[in-house]
């Protein structure tokens, strides 16, 4: 810790703007979806095109940051079948996730999206569910102006390796190791 302030410019000189940014949130904390729904937000208030892709989360949920994106006029797609561990048939998910990848990778391809959020995307790389290397070609082929974040726990390394920004979210403690169960409002 520093008790002073810095008094000169900490940038890098020679900055350059990027037609679109590739940004990753992961890691075991809390506020991977949160921040990238932020983003989502800052977005929608520059007048850009957004489209979300949920890829665990199905449309049976009720959450508020889909409340709220459908108001501001964000393209939303709830296309998971819900918590593995609450699965009947794998099988069915992974087949289910196939096509939610392909969706996405239309949409991406397509160019008609300033920001594409593909929430939860990591762990149907890291379940094998969906081809990693067939997403880090869609990401890195994308149209220059579609900006993506992914969001989700144990990013692929080949995903990390294009991205832009990629933030690590680590829990330092967290309400369920006291018991306490999801709050709506704060988690969902």
């Amino acid at each position: 810790m520093t008790d002073t302030p810095p008094t000169e410019d900490p940038r890098p000189t020679g900055l350059e703007r990027a037609r679109s940014l590739l940004l990753v949130n992961t890691g075991d904390g809390k506020g991977k979806s949160s921040a990238a729904f932020g983003v989502m937000l800052r977005s929608v208030a520059m007048g850009w095109p957004v489209v979300v892709l949920q890829f665990v989360k199905s449309g049976e949920w009720k959450v508020g940051e889909e409340k709220i994106g459908r108001q501001l006029g964000v393209e939303w797609h709830s296309l998971g079948e819900g918590f593995t561990w609450d699965s009947t048939n794998l099988d069915h998910d992974k087949a289910v996730a196939q096509r939610a990848w392909e969706t996405a990778a239309a949409i991406i391809a397509a160019g008609q999206h300033r920001l594409v959020i593909l929430d939860e995307l990591t762990y149907l790389c890291t379940w094998g569910w969906i081809n990693t290397a067939e997403v880090v070609g869609a990401l890195r082929d994308r149209p220059d102006d579609v900006n993506v974040i992914i969001t989700g726990r144990d990013c692929p390394d080949e995903i990390i390796e294009i991205a832009d920004t990629v933030t690590e979210m680590r829990k330092i403690k967290h309400a369920f190791d006291k018991g306490i169960t999801a709050k709506k409002g704060i988690e969902y």
